[in-house]
């Protein structure tokens, strides 16, 4: 599997975070249209790609998101990239386990502080990896937007991490919007109401991504929640409804537990949530 050079603009938006960065972005390759970066990601941690590695495309074909839904992924409408991470090889690194559960959590405040620094929109996050656009709802409440998503997916030996392909999409153009999700999700230029410099909101957001990354491996989990929780305010007080393989659960949010476990208050207990479809009421 081969790719091309990354595109100009791209490179040098790369370069200016460089530094923050670190080995993030440093091993790049980027694909005109492909079928998800994810699985070229995956294909390339395979074969050997060193951490950090990262994968860029212009379009995808077969993109997707959490629980295996479509990611739509039109020609030069979002950002689709991945990240290859190698937990494995760091002996010293103190609770590996519960460091790879919380990525997610921890991807969310990146993307969400990298669409800031680029563009100075902050977005909100929704359990477990959707970055959102908060707005009023006319009969009370909170509803949002979405604006993009994340997709950890590990490959592991046994018990042994041997390394997690981070998959990251967001929506820049309002064509990013597939029509049946009209309403329910939105685009940076339909926020900002003015073109985007996609380029340096990937850039920004693959440079958080190393400074929370390198969080997670100091151990530092309470400040990876604490930021998580800052962003999400639909972890408290909210009303859900959660499919699980037990069946479902109706109550109301109560924040996230020390694994990244959504909280849920039904039938007078409080049940940790870690899978399933959760329905924002």
């Amino acid at each position: 599997m081969t790719g091309e050079a990354l595109p100009d603009t791209l490179a040098r938006a790369l370069a200016r975070v460089a530094e923050q960065a670190g080995v993030f972005g440093q091993t790049a390759v980027f694909f005109p249209e492909t079928g998800s970066t994810n699985d070229d990601a995956y294909r390339l941690a395979t074969a050997g790609a060193p951490h950090g590695t990262l994968v860029v495309a212009g379009a995808q074909t077969a993109g997707r998101g959490r629980m295996g839904r479509e990611w739509h992924s039109p020609p030069g409408a979002g950002l689709y990239f991945s990240l290859v991470l190698r937990p494995e090889g760091r002996p010293t690194w103190n609770g590996r386990d519960r460091a790879i559960r919380l990525l997610t959590l921890a991807a969310g405040v990146a993307v969400a502080e990298g669409i800031e620094r680029a563009e100075g929109l902050r977005p909100a996050l929704k359990w477990p990896n959707d970055v959102v656009i908060e707005t009023g709802d006319p009969r009370g409440g909170r509803r949002w937007r979405k604006l993009g998503g994340i997709l950890a997916e590990a490959s592991s030996v046994g018990a042994a991490v041997q390394f997690v392909i981070l998959g990251i999409g967001i929506n820049v153009r309002a064509d990013a919007v597939p029509p049946a999700l009209a309403g329910r999700a939105t685009a940076l230029e339909v926020e900002l109401g003015r073109p985007v410099d996609g380029d340096e909101v990937l850039a920004r957001a693959v440079a958080a991504l190393a400074a929370w990354w390198a969080h997670l491996e100091d151990g530092a989990f309470e400040r990876v929640l604490a930021a998580w929780r800052a962003l999400a305010p639909s972890a408290w007080g909210h009303p859900v409804r959660v499919s699980t393989a037990a069946g479902p659960i109706e109550g109301v949010t109560r924040g996230v537990d020390a694994t990244g476990a959504l909280l849920v208050a039904a039938d007078e207990r409080v049940w940790p949530v870690t899978a399933g479809d959760v329905e924002w009421r």
